[in-house]
């Protein structure tokens, strides 16, 4: 038995005895293991797509560039075409597993943690329709999200929210290279306590997407959200939650709020998401003075 067929059976192995969850843990574990390991190649500074798909592909997975044809770049984001010979795919074959499925749940978010220790702000995107077996190769992405300006469009919502007297709350959500929803809290003017900022931009991207799954997507809310709706980010299993003020501080500033950070909401949770915290730390704690 040679060693890729070896692989393929180790992947079938693990697949029929655990589950996928599991599975995603081990995974990027062994992601952040390899990084202790590899500390010399991170770099300070901006961090380019193309940088990070070489370290993931070529020194972590060492896979052979004339297997990940490069598709498109820019400065902040490379596209490529997945043709590597590949276990999972193979084994997913041989149990009829649905790719779409175990490569989202196992490997979208571990593969964002690896990327994310070179640089939060680089996203790791697939398409789950150009992905094989339903399709010749698979279309994956690294893109920039720059952080501080979604935390200005959030800003600039929590405005809106104080100018139609509700709370001053503003959040957008991120998937995929494009902003699927802006907006804010509308509690006070629809007669709703359950309408915060974070509560409408998960609505809104759901109903874009037709998906209430939202792996991959990163929510950036000009305060950090509420236990609810960290918990409603949680269900639609985003894959980070970015803010500017936290619980803490709008609290000591006079706000009403319930002290459970978001954090401690993810850690009792079933799921991963990064919490990025601080992002326009100031302007966001301006609003709510």
């Amino acid at each position: 038995m040679n060693a890729f067929e070896k692989n393929i059976q180790r992947q079938v192995d693990r697949l029929q005895t655990c589950s996928l969850r599991e599975i995603e843990k081990s995974v990027s574990e062994k992601r952040l293991a390899w990084w202790q390991e590899h500390a010399a190649l991170r770099k300070s500074g901006r961090i380019s797509p193309r940088y990070a798909f070489e370290c993931l592909f070529f020194e972590y997975m060492g896979l052979k560039k004339e297997d990940l044809p490069i598709l498109s770049e820019t400065e902040d984001e490379i596209t490529w075409a997945s043709k590597n010979p590949c276990p999972t795919l193979s084994a997913c074959e041989r149990l009829g597993l649905d790719t779409r499925r175990v490569c989202r749940q196992v490997y979208e978010k571990s593969t964002q943690v690896f990327l994310s220790q070179l640089d939060p702000q680089l996203r790791f995107t697939r398409s789950y329709v150009d992905i094989r077996p339903h399709a010749a190769f698979c279309r994956e992405s690294i893109i920039r999200l720059d952080f501080e300006s979604a935390m200005h469009d959030a800003i600039a919502e929590a405005h809106v929210s104080h100018r139609e007297s509700n709370k001053g709350y503003g959040a957008v959500l991120w998937h995929a290279g494009k902003i699927l929803s802006r907006t804010h809290d509308t509690a006070g003017t629809q007669k709703d306590p359950s309408l915060h900022a974070e509560v409408n931009a998960i609505r809104q991207a759901c109903r874009e997407l037709d998906d209430s799954n939202l792996c991959g997507a990163v929510l950036i809310s000009s305060c950090e959200p509420c236990p609810m709706c960290a918990s409603l980010a949680v269900w639609a299993n985003v894959s980070a939650i970015v803010y500017g003020a936290s619980i803490e501080e709008t609290a000591a500033q006079g706000k009403s709020r319930i002290l459970v950070p978001s954090r401690e909401i993810v850690e009792k949770s079933p799921v991963q998401i990064e919490i990025i915290p601080g992002v326009l730390r100031e302007e966001a704690l301006a609003l709510y003075l």
